[in-house]
């Protein structure tokens, strides 16, 4: 019997089985709603300490905590940030004095913005000083520094603790340079290492502590990479960087580089090449999806393995017989169906930090005596999360209707059926170089205990495959992306793993666009959509919200969306409002800075004036998804309840 032929004949049996968890196999929706308690920790270089950055339950308070390894019980210190503020990134540079550069979380959709401010602190808590941001007020050096303001970044370290590290400054008013300095972390000094004229560079640094390149996006958003040479500086063209390139450091010998790079758009590749660009050899590919995840040896560092973008992640081994990539395997082993990822060592390598987690598990951070081999547990993510009780996400691929290749995820309700199930599609963000993987996910796992299958489709202009696979995306958000969206669906119904009565689409930031405008773009083929902190009228991104602040970000635009009038509207759920053809939710932050609320209430007024239903959630205070733990409480509850009225077993008892 063929497989599709068994999912079909069961299907049929399913029908007479509620599809929803039963009430004992709910879990609580705050363990869902819940923030992370620890994430982001770092060795100290003699590897007796740890310094991690910590959440308050209510998810608005943050702060950096300092452990030392051998007592766990207790702090040592406690550096506790303004509410929203958190330390967005984390390094020692010395054993006692770390550096912290300073984010702010706007909501729960985006990572953490940095707010370009760059703080010290010795382990204790003590000697803390500013040494770069908006504050001229602050900081050891402020008498002497009353006009330096500017927004600072965590560029690099030495190869050895010394006490300094390599800091990134944009001055404010001057949008057309970038500046890297070597700072004395203890003596808030700095020496100027390198700078060009262009704004937003991130800078790589060699052996001899100058800035060897300089990369990133110009004003109108092309990506641009520099050499130094001669003391200036040389655009590299495409003989030396093929579609893409991204240097990462140089080698041990310090004689050559480590890069990403991509010579025709497809997945970026993991190669060693001579600085110049010569002799170069591939580490490692896949011809699927582009090369990441870089483990590394203890000093010198050297990557000894790698992972593919896409699917299920398996390392692929660079030198299996270095110590390390032993040691990986090894550990490998013993946290089967788990990825297992070195964070970092101790100087002399003696002691390193590593992560371990999966599809089902948010992650526990663990400590390993290279010596002895002893596993210690330090932390756990989020120890309310039992994996046992989460259900499997499992990356597919199937072909659009163009016949391009796409990967899908989808997660299964944990003990249900894999046929003819109520499926939620649940699109990502971005949409650009953003993707679904493999990985934990909070709205995923929610959607599977509740009882729902949930597919998410990493659709021409996600990242993980390439640049010509992103670009693929631009000028292309309510046409091609919505299409694979759609073929998506119509995949997973043929497949049977979806009952095509039952589909309801969800979606935050672009992924609200996408709830919107697939149903506009295949009508019949949903029972409802929900649109979270989404983008709803393009023209209006020229006017409000923060990606128009800069000319970089008017650059991104311009290249992604494009400036005609016309198809704006055609591509805008608000101007398409009386194509909408179900129950709509609308749900989003009242202080949201990246699709500004003046958008919510843009797709209400319109649904409004087509006489559409749609149900609304606001919240102030709120920016780009809910973020404080009783209103994301609210918001999976109303989000529940929506999609249990049109797919759930009640609204399937009444279908029948």
């Amino acid at each position: 019997m063929s497989l599709r032929f068994a999912r079909t004949a069961l299907s049929v049996l399913c029908t007479l089985m509620p599809v929803a968890a039963t009430a004992a196999d709910l879990i609580p929706v705050e363990d869902f709603a819940r923030h992370a308690q620890i994430s982001t920790p770092r060795l100290s270089p003699d590897g007796k300490y740890v310094a991690v950055r910590m959440d308050t339950d209510d998810g608005d308070n943050h702060a950096l905590v300092v452990y030392q390894i051998s007592d766990m019980s207790k702090p040592v210190s406690m550096l506790r940030m303004p509410k929203y503020e958190l330390p967005a990134q984390i390094v020692w540079v010395s054993p006692t004095r770390l550096i912290i550069e300073k984010g702010k979380q706007l909501g729960s959709i985006d990572k953490p913005v940095s707010t370009g401010e760059i703080i010290a602190t010795d382990l204790d808590g003590k000697h803390q000083d500013y040494l770069f941001g908006f504050e001229n007020q602050s900081g050891s050096r402020s008498a002497t520094r009353g006009s330096d303001r500017g927004w600072g970044s965590i560029d690099g370290l030495p190869e050895r603790a010394n006490g300094h590290f390599y800091m990134g400054a944009q001055t404010w008013g001057v949008e057309n340079h970038s500046a890297l300095y070597d700072v004395n972390a203890q003596k808030n000094t700095r020496q100027l290492i390198g700078d060009i004229d262009l704004g937003g560079m991130t800078f790589m640094t060699g052996a001899d502590g100058l800035a060897h390149f300089a990369y990133g996006r110009d004003e109108n958003y092309n990506f641009v990479v520099f050499h130094r040479e001669n003391n200036g500086w040389a655009k590299l063209g495409t003989q030396n960087t093929g579609a893409s390139f991204g240097p990462i450091s140089f080698t041990p010998d310090h004689q050559r580089i480590y890069a990403s790079f991509s010579s025709d758009g497809g997945p970026s590749r993991l190669i060693e090449q001579d600085e110049t660009g010569g002799n170069r050899r591939e580490l490692a590919k896949d011809a699927f999806g582009s090369i990441g995840m870089l483990q590394w040896t203890a000093l010198p560092n050297q990557p000894f393995a790698a992972s593919t973008l896409t699917g299920v992640p398996k390392p692929l081994y660079i030198d299996p017989n270095l110590p390390a990539a032993k040691l990986h395997m090894a550990l490998s082993m013993k946290f089967p169906g788990s990825f297992v990822d070195f964070i970092n060592y101790s100087e002399d390598g003696s002691q390193l930090l590593f992560s371990v987690n999966s599809d089902r598990d948010p992650g526990a951070y663990f400590l390993i005596d290279t010596q002895t081999f002893k596993v210690r547990k330090l932390f756990e993510a989020a120890p309310w999360i039992d994996p046992a009780k989460m259900s499997e996400r499992r990356p597919l691929r199937f072909k659009a209707s163009d016949g391009m290749e796409l990967e899908a995820i989808l997660t299964f309700p944990k003990g249900a059926s894999e046929a003819n199930l109520p499926m939620v599609l649940l699109p990502h963000g971005g949409p650009h170089d953003v993707q679904d993987t493999w990985f934990y996910e909070d709205d995923a796992q929610f959607l599977a205990n509740r009882g729902y299958l949930v597919l998410q489709v990493n659709y021409r202009g996600s990242g993980g495959r390439g640049a010509n696979f992103k670009e693929a995306g631009y000028l292309k958000w309510g046409t091609r992306i919505q299409q694979d969206l759609i073929d998506g669906v119509k995949w997973a119904i043929a497949e049977r793993y979806a009952d095509p009565s039952r589909i309801c689409v969800y979606g935050g930031s672009f992924g609200g666009y996408s709830a919107m405008m697939t149903v506009i773009r295949a009508p019949g083929m949903f029972k409802c959509a929900v649109g979270y902190a989404g983008i709803y009228d393009l023209d209006m991104m020229y006017n409000k919200g923060d990606i128009a602040y800069s000319k970089r970000g008017r650059g991104y635009l311009r290249t992604v969306i494009g400036k005609d009038d016309a198809d704006l509207a055609a591509n805008s759920p608000a101007k398409q409002a009386d194509k909408i053809d179900v129950p709509v939710l609308l749900v989003h932050g009242e202080d949201d800075q990246r699709a500004p609320f003046a958008q919510a209430k843009a797709m209400r007024a319109a649904l409004e004036a087509a006489h559409k239903p749609y149900q609304w959630l606001s919240k102030p205070g709120e920016g780009h998804g809910f973020y404080t733990e009783k209103n994301n409480i609210e918001f999976y509850n109303t989000l529940q309840a929506f999609l249990d009225k049109y797919i759930g077993p009640k609204a399937s008892v009444a279908a029948n």
